[in-house]
Order: structure tokens, then C-alpha cells, then sequence
């Protein structure tokens, strides 16, 4: 049994799914640290794919993108008011941009 690179996925979204698939920045230190070497941080969608993710960033900023990695954060236990509840889960995406581009999350 060999094993295959997979043919990389070409993924057309229209402009309206590529609004739907970014939900917004994540704005903390961290993040904007890792923007210093070319990362951003976007809240996506729990559907949302990697293919996706880099359609939609290069769709909207005008950008090239070479890596999209994601983190699939889980809903704390929390009290609200007295009574228990639970946070939503919520899907991250770390995406690196080309060299020498970047996006300015600051003067949008």
C-alpha cells in the first residue's frame, strides 16, 4: 500500500460565502505578535475547511496565502447569573501570508 499526495483542492467561493466564512480578526497579544512574522488570526466557522479559509482570506485581502493551520477551541463549563451554562465552541484559523504581504487590521 503506497501512500499519495493528495492533488491540492482549487475551492471557488462566491463573495458573500467568503464574508460567511470569516467571521472576524482575533485582536490579543499573542496574535498580534504572531503577526510580526506574517501570521493573522481569523474566527472562522466550525464548518469551515482549510481550502476554504485560504480562498476566502485571498478573495477579500487581496493577498497570497502559503499555510492555513486551524485550532478547534472547546466551550468552557461556566456559571451565568447562578445556573450553569456552557461557552460555545469556536473554531481559529492561523493563517501565513506570503513574504512581504500583510494585512492591516488596524486601519479597517
Amino acid at each position: 500500500m503506497s501512500i499519495r499526495a493528495r492533488k491540492p483542492e482549487k475551492v471557488t467561493l462566491s463573495r458573500a460565502a467568503a464574508y460567511d466564512t470569516i467571521l472576524r480578526p482575533i485582536i490579543t497579544e499573542k496574535a498580534t505578535k504572531a503577526s510580526e512574522n506574517g501570521q493573522v488570526t481569523f474566527a472562522v466557522p466550525l464548518t469551515a475547511t482549510k481550502p476554504e479559509i485560504k480562498a476566502a482570506v485571498e478573495m477579500l485581502f487581496d493577498v497570497n496565502v502559503t499555510a492555513v493551520n486551524t485550532i478547534l477551541l472547546k466551550g468552557k463549563s461556566k456559571m451565568f447569573k447562578g445556573r450553569p451554562g456552557r461557552r460555545s465552541d469556536m473554531k481559529k484559523a492561523m493563517v501565513t501570508l506570503a513574504e512581504g504581504q500583510n494585512i492591516d487590521l488596524m486601519g479597517v
